[in-house]
């Protein structure tokens, strides 16, 4: 997908050099990995990263893929190298299919998992080269609003406990985390956030994935 853009972004820069006009400089890159929810799943609509590219001028590589957990991500790192080595930031946002079928249990050791293997997929982003990487955090690992679980005690419980492995994460790598929570539930937690999820209450509507795409800081030139 990213040589097939920057295949035509040649071919632009030659029919402008051909014509006398000044050559367009290639657009920047924004790649997302992760689940379903950077993915789109459920919407119908552009998913917030592309959203967020198109604000920022940039063009959108999604390498998100519904249901994948955060050792997923970590493990399609090497079929993603060429696209990373292209990237001018990368977003990153998994874990919650991580602990979402245990979250009424003992999730100790699946957001252990998540912590390991977000800090391990940033170093292999940075190993490919040194680029700016935002860590998103959930709202919800299960769903949510009036489609949501029975006990949401527990799912608020769990979802603090995958947003903490996150946020660790992103400390131990010096990756920027964004949050996620308050845009849903408002700051005080006790908002409906039922208006930006799709009807299966586990993935944001077009409204949902536009909130997510504007926490997003302004994209940073690489290192």
């Amino acid at each position: 997908m990213v040589l097939r853009a920057l295949a035509v972004v040649v071919a632009g820069m030659l029919v402008a050099a051909c014509a006398g006009a000044a050559p367009v400089a290639p657009a920047r890159i924004v790649v997302a990995l992760g689940d379903s929810v950077p993915a789109g799943t459920a919407c119908g609509c552009d998913p917030f990263p592309v959203l967020y590219a198109r604000a920022q001028r940039a063009a959108a590589v999604n390498l998100a893929v519904p249901g994948a957990t955060s050792a997923d991500v970590l493990a399609g790192l090497p079929a993603a190298r060429d696209t990373l080595a292209r990237a001018d930031e990368v977003l990153v946002m998994a874990g919650a299919n991580d602990v979402a079928p245990v979250f009424r249990g003992d999730y100790a050791a699946a957001t252990a998992g998540v912590r390991t293997a977000v800090a391990a997929t940033i170093a292999g982003i940075e190993g490919v080269h040194r680029v700016p990487v935002v860590v998103l955090g959930y709202w919800s690992i299960v769903p949510d609003g009036h489609a949501g679980t029975a006990d949401p005690r527990a799912a608020a419980r769990a979802t603090a406990a995958v947003n903490d492995a996150l946020r660790a994460a992103a400390r131990d790598t010096g990756a920027r985390y964004v949050d996620t929570e308050a845009a849903f539930h408002g700051p005080d937690g006790a908002s409906d956030p039922t208006p930006l999820l799709a009807p299966d209450g586990d993935h944001p509507d077009a409204r949902g994935h536009a909130v997510i795409a504007a926490l997003l800081p302004p994209l940073q030139r690489r290192p």
